[in-house]
């Protein structure tokens, strides 16, 4: 089925969909967005979806989107007009459309933005057998990593690098060596005692809306589980690694810089036991939120 949008009250084909030339989203970046997952046409953690939107838009001090309410009702509609089950529901909110100045304009109601198009979540299924490949890069995004805005440069170099290697991801670290996030997930090591460690929530990384159902199914499995920092040398010499997202939803990582993650293990070089059973979990969640079985 073709991809299928929303802007301002009307639903089109994405093809024919389009935004004025002097959007704000479009000229300065002075929008926040979401990526929901859809799974059977029912949406994943859409309430933790819409709390994180909120959260950007005041934080930008954008007025006047639609409350939560309006905004299912449009996500509904456009996604029985595609026709689609399984994909992903893209929502962007920009301040509104003014004559190119820094400043904020003044009355400007804003522009939002949906689209709808299909995502085969079946191919993960597959990729969690074998795991993925990251790559260390420098990170260089702006000190506001929290808000899922469209400034998202930093994070398309480093995906594009990753990409150039051969690897499906960067893992992004700080000038210290510490391990900040990826440039579209979070990142997670698992200790020789089996603690879970992931990065604590700080402006330095995203408050992944999978992070939070993972870290949550997590200690309901009685995991020890330690929000903390951890280097790259420590990523380099973990048993596991792994990476959560809207579009993983989870998957292990293997291969660290072109080297076997958890060289000297039983594992080393393949997804490990609590990467597999953290999955399990994960996908159980789905299930249980949308009906959709994998």
């Amino acid at each position: 089925m073709p991809a299928f949008a929303y802007v301002n009250g009307r639903y089109l084909p994405l093809a024919h969909a389009s935004l004025p030339v002097e959007d704000r989203g479009t000229q300065f970046a002075d929008a926040v967005y979401e990526v929901i997952a859809m799974f059977g046409s029912q949406p994943l953690d859409w309430r933790a979806h819409c709390w994180r939107l909120r959260r950007g838009l005041a934080a930008l001090f954008i007025a006047g989107a639609p409350e939560e309410p309006a905004l299912a009702h449009i996500a509904k509609t456009l996604w029985r007009r595609a026709r689609l089950e399984d994909g992903l529901l893209y929502i962007q909110v920009s301040r509104g459309t003014a004559r190119r100045d820094h400043g904020f304009p003044a009355n400007t109601a804003p522009n939002l933005v949906m689209t709808a198009r299909a995502f085969d979540f079946r191919q993960r299924l597959r990729q969690q057998q074998t795991g993925v490949a990251v790559v260390s890069l420098p990170d260089q995004r702006w000190q506001r990593c929290d808000l899922k805005t469209t400034g998202l440069l930093g994070a398309v170099l480093g995906k594009a690098e990753a990409r150039r290697l051969g690897a499906f991801e960067a893992m992004f670290y700080r000038e210290d060596g510490t391990v900040t996030e990826g440039a579209s997930t979070n990142m997670w090591l698992v200790e020789p005692s089996g603690t879970l460690v992931t990065h604590p929530l700080s402006a330095h990384i995203l408050p992944g809306v999978m992070r939070e159902t993972v870290l949550r199914l997590a200690r309901d499995a009685q995991f020890t589980v330690a929000e903390r920092p951890f280097t790259l040398a420590q990523a380099r010499t973990a048993p596991e690694l792994f990476l959560t997202s809207t579009t993983g939803p989870l998957l292990p990582i293997t291969r660290l810089d072109g080297r076997p993650v958890g060289t000297g293990t039983a594992h080393a070089g393949i997804p490990g036991p609590t990467a597999t059973r953290l999955a399990t979990l994960l996908w159980n969640e789905i299930t249980r939120q949308t009906g959709w079985h994998p």
